[in-house]
């Protein structure tokens, strides 16, 4: 197999309505399967989330990690998501989430950290030209001088590789850290002030309506690597929705590390 370049392909874009958090995590399985199978192009898909979540990553101890009564509480919905890493607080508003779904020979011969900077150059360039002085932080951080910014997570698996990355837009840093198990006993009286401080949004750096800063990421994506828009296809979203049903939205995956 050959390395390929961005261009070499054909991209399509996907941005569909509000979706639940389980159908997120079945399209994310789903669209990946399709591209290394070949039946579909190369995606970007950005997210647009219906209800707020918090989504463990795949190895995750979901009680070690997560607040059940909390997340009740504030009626967040959890779930577990196909790559490794860490877990992610999620509210519509507040958060920018997007997939690449694309085949291996795109980092073909790279490192995992290698990988995870490739497929990130973009989106640098497009906080650049927002305004916004970000950098990636190995492994898996895109972060700039107040704090982190996002975080992404990878997956290679038949031919194929996913990189999906979270974006905080805007966030409440006390509904967090009530729901996130995130090194309680280390915070001191001021944890929350500290958590909040640890996270830059791109609202307050950008003063942009979220949707004007998606657009930016949409066009210089299109810009650097070409992009065509699309659409999920039905049979696509009807395995989708059966996955939501039978493995993410079950009780034994979320648990699945307990």
């Amino acid at each position: 197999m050959m390395r390929t370049d961005w261009r070499d392909h054909d991209w399509q874009l996907i941005h569909a309505a509000p979706q639940s958090p389980t159908l997120h995590m079945a399209l994310d399985d789903v669209l990946t399967h399709e591209v290394g199978a070949g039946r579909r192009a190369p995606t970007l898909r950005i997210w647009e989330w219906a209800s707020p979540a918090v989504v463990i990553g795949r190895f995750q101890s979901l009680r070690n990690e997560v607040d059940g009564e909390a997340a009740r509480r504030h009626g967040i919905e959890v779930v577990r998501r196909v790559s490794g890493g860490g877990a992610m607080f999620i509210e519509p508003g507040n958060t920018i989430t997007y997939s690449i779904y694309a085949p291996q020979s795109l980092v073909k011969g790279l490192s995992f950290q290698e990988a995870y900077a490739f497929f990130d150059a973009w989106v640098l360039q497009a906080l650049a030209e927002l305004g916004i002085k970000a950098w990636y932080q190995p492994l898996n951080d895109i972060t700039s001088e107040g704090g982190k910014i996002a975080g992404a997570a990878q997956v290679h698996r038949g031919g194929a590789v996913l990189h999906h990355v979270t974006m905080a837009y805007d966030i409440d840093a006390a509904k967090m850290l009530d729901v996130l198990r995130i090194g309680r006993e280390k915070l001191s009286d001021k944890g929350t002030v500290s958590a909040a401080k640890r996270v830059d949004p791109l609202r307050s750096q950008t003063g942009l309506p979220r949707e004007a800063v998606i657009e930016r990421m949409i066009a210089t994506f299109r810009r650097l690597h070409g992009l065509t828009d699309h659409r999920l296809r039905t049979d696509e979203l009807a395995q989708a929705e059966a996955l939501a049903q039978t493995k993410f939205g079950s009780p034994a995956w979320l648990a699945d590390v307990a």
